[in-house]
């Protein structure tokens, strides 16, 4: 009997929801939420943080490989990325099964256009560490993983035919340069490489791929290219072809097969050579025949040793929700990759991780989230950022495919890596060279800013902040996005003054904290905003400021829904991706500060209040996530619950569709987590906002320490009625603050809530409210951080 993945879950069904839950959180991921409507998740099959990532292609929402979007599947591919935006991302090296019409070698279909098929929409089935799925053609097709390898079995129909499967030499974006193949006559083996470049960066990458098939014998091998195959020669080398015209070529194999019509397919997949991908495959699978299921039941228990620091009792909480938390707890852990002994640039000795895509996204939340449930893993990609600083000359904002990527605001690790810090995520990493990792994008100008470090150093040193049409002869870039990258740059600089501060370097923390409070330099006191020629009212709004001191303008409104997207290539504006409005919020050092500029308590909650409710805020990318729960800034915690509340489940939910928005990385998913779990980071920073959960108890144990901390309600209310704080205890003391540190994870501390269907002032006084920067030559503002 051949063993299923819904076999090897502990099924549900008919359990009370609290006991399965407790049992294997498994049974609630669903690898499919975001697969629909723009997710772009990898749907597939994968380890945690693994190389290999197998999944049927197809030509509709390919982003993350498959979208459940009943398009064509075009091939089976063995390396993705989760939740990007933008180009598809790898999808290298394709698999097509067929059989060829009438047995004719001349009547099989190549190219992608024409051997495309429909999937069976009600034929898929995707598990951690699983996916299946049926062609429209007859075809069945299942496939598994290990590290670096992928084991595919294609089912065929009956018949005399001999099932053809063919390789193809390019990626979901179509952007192989090169590439090259051979194919063994005796056993169908294929090798070889290809260079091709990264979704969203500078440069080039090469990949390489093994190909062994079993539980068949060769009937005939060769190449393709275009709509034509031949079974002589065996090998063949490809280019963009004339004018960069796009050649599609390959290799194939047909077979003679058992009773059983199947054949097996074990891919290797490496950066370094295709002999390391022969040698990982053949290490890691070495009984294909019989490995499959072996290697579903590996993936299963690695996912969940992965998730079982996490344990819930839900209280009542609907599966549509549990499936959302736990399913967004998976996706966090799919990317950054683990490419340790893949990297052919260098090898410090050290794990190193890859697939930062990117740190923009990331950092508010995803980062946060391996914090507390894998430490380990996250120490080693804060020291993978370290040794990219220490072998390239800095630290990336985005990295994918042992590529710099493009960067999109201000230099992101620099809050990583303070967010470790901070959370004494320690481990072995040097935080003297994270120091001088972060000041050199605090101090050290780029010649080619795109993709390292910070762009206009010099204005920023020289005005306090990045000019509009900024003129700096001493790098290069996309001249645009001023405001965010203001934003953005003070608060990178206060990240890293708290940083030099731990470390005793106080003439740094005096310099940087300075330098935080530059984003007062681009704030309009007069400015107004307009939306359909109406005055909304509000006054004051941060603008773009020429280098002489005079300013430009962008519409308050301009890069919201209720405008157009501003994306970094097609439409360039002063912010990015993200309206004047929304980053009106982005002070998270000094949120107190801002309230008092815009006016006090209430006139800070009448805009955000305003911001939220009239398309405004965009929840489907990350800049709007802390704008949530700011109203702790302002005293009112009880409103930052209402407010996750109009979000959850209108926006998130267990279907296919149930992403606002690129996944990127786990982010959607994490930010889903740390709200059900009633916990906000302020990443960069020791505070967890704290809110009221959607859950009625979660337990994290800690990796780092084995401590366990709970955050637990009382009176707490499924239906979500009793939505507000009444009050707290931590370990049961008393605890009047509106935030917590990560100490309630290292030193596993429980933190009750009692919970009411009315607003109470708990969290509501001055001293109580989340720590908040200020200059002391602020009236009325206190230096607390």
């Amino acid at each position: 009997m051949r063993i299923t993945p819904l076999l090897l879950l502990i099924s549900h069904a008919a359990l009370p929801v609290t006991l399965a839950e407790w049992l294997d959180p498994l049974s609630y991921v669903d690898p499919l939420i975001g697969s629909q409507d723009g997710g772009n998740v990898f749907a597939g099959a994968t380890l945690p943080y693994g190389l290999a990532k197998a999944v049927a292609d197809v030509d509709g929402q390919n982003t993350g490989g498959f979208g459940l979007d009943g398009s064509n599947v075009t091939g089976f591919s063995s390396v993705h990325d989760s939740g990007t935006g933008g180009n598809p991302s790898l999808g290298n090296f394709p698999l097509f099964p067929q059989l060829c019409r009438g047995d004719d070698l001349d009547s099989c279909m190549y190219r992608i256009d024409e051997r495309k098929v429909h999937y069976v929409n009600d034929s898929i089935r995707a598990f951690p560490g699983h996916f299946a799925i049926s062609l429209e053609s007859g075809i069945h097709a299942e496939m598994t993983v290990s590290e670096h390898a992928a084991l595919y079995r294609f089912t065929f129909l009956e018949g005399d035919a001999h099932p053809h499967i063919m390789l193809d030499l390019t990626d979901l974006w179509k952007s192989r340069q090169n590439a090259t193949i051979r194919v063994d006559p005796g056993t169908g083996r294929m090798t070889g490489n290809g260079t091709f470049l990264p979704s969203f960066g500078a440069g080039s990458y090469v990949m390489h791929f093994c190909v062994d098939f079993f539980g068949a014998d060769v009937h005939d091998t060769g190449v393709w290219v275009n709509s034509r195959a031949g079974t002589d020669p065996k090998e063949l080398y490809v280019t963009r072809g004339f004018n960069l015209f796009y050649i599609e070529a390959g290799g194939f194999a047909r077979f003679t097969t058992g009773k059983d019509r199947t054949v097996m397919a074990r891919v290797g997949i490496s950066f370094k050579s295709s002999e390391q991908a022969c040698r990982s495959a053949e290490a890691e699978i070495s009984e294909p025949l019989t490995d499959f299921d072996r290697l579903v039941q590996e993936a299963t228990e690695k996912w969940r040793a992965k998730l079982s620091p996490i344990r819930v009792k839900s209280g009542g909480a609907s599966e549509d929700l549990l499936k959302s938390f736990w399913s967004g707890a998976y996706r966090n852990m799919i990317s950054p990759q683990n490419y340790t002994g893949e990297n052919p640039h260098w090898d410090s000795g050290r794990p190193y991780f890859d697939s930062f895509y990117c740190i923009w996204d990331a950092f508010r939340v995803q980062h946060p989230f391996l914090t507390v449930v894998d430490p380990t893993a996250q120490a080693q990609m804060v020291q993978t950022l370290l040794d990219i600083y220490e072998h390239d000359g800095w630290l990336p904002d985005c990295h994918m495919s042992l590529c710099s990527g493009w960067t999109q605001g201000g230099s992101n690790a620099d809050v990583v890596i303070a967010d470790a810090y901070h959370k004494n995520l320690s481990s072995g990493i040097d935080w003297e060279v994270a120091l001088q990792a972060v000041l050199a994008d605090a101090e050290d100008e780029p010649l080619e800013w795109s993709f390292h470090g910070r762009g206009g150093l010099r204005s920023w040193q020289a005005l306090g902040y990045i000019p509009y049409l900024d003129y700096d002869p001493h790098g290069f870039g996309t001249n645009s996005r001023s405001v965010s990258r203001t934003l953005e740059y003070a608060y990178d600089d206060y990240c890293l003054a708290t940083m030099a501060g731990g470390l005793g370097h106080r003439d740094l923390e005096t310099k940087y904290l300075e330098r935080s409070y530059n984003w007062r330099n681009l704030w309009r006191a007069d400015q107004t905003s307009f939306i359909n020629g109406s005055d909304t009212g509000f006054r004051g709004f941060f603008q773009p400021k020429y280098q002489n001191g005079t300013w430009g303008f962008q519409d308050p409104i301009a890069c919201s829904g209720l405008a157009s997207f501003c994306s970094l290539t097609t439409n360039p504006s002063e912010t990015f991706e993200a309206s004047i409005w929304q980053y009106l919020f982005y002070v998270p050092h000094s949120s107190g500060a801002l309230v008092e500029l815009l006016g006090g308590d209430d006139a800070f909650i009448k805009r955000l209040d305003y911001f939220h409710t009239v398309g405004l805020a965009d929840i489907s990318n990350e800049p709007v996530f802390l704008t949530v729960y700011m109203y702790h800034y302002a005293g009112r915690p009880g409103l930052s619950a209402r407010r996750i509340r109009t979000y959850v489940p209108r926006s998130f939910n267990a279907t296919p569709g149930g992403l606002p928005g690129n996944d990127d990385s786990g982010a959607m998913g994490s930010f889903f987590f740390f709200s059900a779990l009633g916990l906000f980071p302020v990443a960069g920073q020791n505070v967890y906002l704290i809110s009221t959960p959607f859950l009625e108890e979660v337990s994290v144990t800690s990796p780092q320490t084995g401590r366990t901390a709970t955050v637990r309600c009382s009176n707490f209310d499924s239906m979500g009625k009793n939505i507000y704080v009444q009050s707290a205890t931590v370990n049961g003391a008393r605890w009047t603050k509106s935030w917590i540190g990560h100490e309630l994870f290292t030193k596993g501390w429980t933190l009750e809530l009692v919970l009411g269907d009315k607003e109470s002032s708990w969290g509501s006084k001055r001293e109580d409210r989340p720590p908040s920067f200020a200059m002391k030559t602020d009236p009325g503002l206190a230096l607390r951080y």
